[in-house]
């Protein structure tokens, strides 16, 4: 089986785009959300993305098919938010073993199937685990500035169930991506840790964190410095940001992390800001032009797209991509 630091040494690796997007072409219903197995089942389920993969299989094999139709050598499982913590909105707990390890499986059947077609381009299965929707480092109360609505071993407890599942599913990695606070984002690599510690594994780790807006910072207020500084105890196969900003917004933090990380280095930005409908108006040609900014400079190893990107990003970007070589990795001084 190929080796991913194999592959990342001899060129730039590219991500692939948004799940949520391509899911929203299908306009499903209530109804087609909650399938058969479902129907009966008191909670409102429309929404809930990560339960398609019981409900809706054959749509999110075709997503990570396109997306490798469109140059990605990974795919991202449709786990974001595979924890019992978000579940909860939904009154699904109980599910979260099944919803990361049959998404895992689906992704690990479509990832086997186009390498088995083109083995000279090995595809690869990242295990996707979102920052959930509470935060550990934050009070959701103004007037209470001590209260935390999440603890520390509730994060853990719920991210060591999810790895368990994806890495029983097949996945090749675990993407810990859009952190916002970094709190909840050491509970799942405490998670990592000690399932790899108990079942004798090693299995690589992606980080990805979200510098929310101009000031540089994620939402609970590390600058670039201070993020990668908090994740780097942890030997991590990449560190990156996704999310929040466009390719361009994106660019100067990307610079900052690339200066300063020995690891290698992944970027999956949104197709551009959102306008005043919450949509994403990047072409595929403006997301490559500012995506080339990045290859030209030697910032990055993996590369995608988050929200508003579809294949037809992922084509651009992946055929920009193959004309550079990848970033070296420089320990820094």
């Amino acid at each position: 089986m190929a080796n991913i630091k194999d592959e990342l040494q001899k060129r730039i690796l590219v991500l692939d785009g948004a799940m949520g997007t391509m899911l929203q072409q299908y306009s499903f219903s209530e109804v087609d959300f909650r399938g058969e197995r479902f129907k009966d089942y008191p909670s409102p389920l429309q929404g809930n993305n990560d339960l398609l993969s019981i409900t809706q299989p054959e749509a999110i094999a075709t997503i990570h098919a396109k997306y490798f139709e469109a140059g990605a050598d990974i795919v991202e499982t449709n786990t974001f938010s595979g924890t019992t913590i978000a579940m909860a909105d939904y009154d699904m707990e109980d599910l979260v073993y099944e919803l990361n390890f049959e998404s895992a499986k689906i992704a690990r059947e479509v990832a086997d199937k186009f390498t088995k077609e083109n083995p000279e381009k090995p595809r690869f299965v990242a295990g996707s685990i979102g920052p959930t929707n509470r935060t550990a480092s934050l009070s959701p109360d103004v007037n209470r500035p001590e209260y935390r609505a999440i603890t520390f071993n509730e994060l853990r407890v719920a991210y060591k169930q999810q790895v368990e599942a994806l890495i029983d599913g097949g996945v090749d990695m675990l993407l810990v991506e859009t952190i916002f606070d970094t709190l909840n984002a050491k509970a799942a690599l405490f998670a990592i840790e000690e399932v790899k510690e108990e079942r004798h594994i090693d299995i690589p780790i992606m980080v990805s964190g979200t510098i929310t807006d101009a000031s540089g910072r994620t939402l609970s207020g590390q600058t670039v410095e201070a993020f990668l500084t908090s994740v780097s105890h942890i030997p991590l196969l990449s560190v990156g940001f996704n999310c929040a900003l466009g390719a361009q917004q994106l660019k100067p933090y990307l610079q900052r992390l690339s200066d300063e990380t020995e690891f290698f280095t992944s970027a999956h930005p949104n197709a551009g800001l959102p306008n005043a409908f919450g949509e994403y108006d990047e072409t595929p040609e403006q997301m490559q032009s500012y995506i080339e900014d990045y290859l030209k400079d030697n910032l990055i190893n993996i590369i995608g797209g988050c929200c508003g990107t579809s294949p037809e990003h992922i084509k651009a970007i992946a055929d920009v991509a193959q004309k550079y070589k990848p970033r070296k990795l420089v320990i820094p001084a």
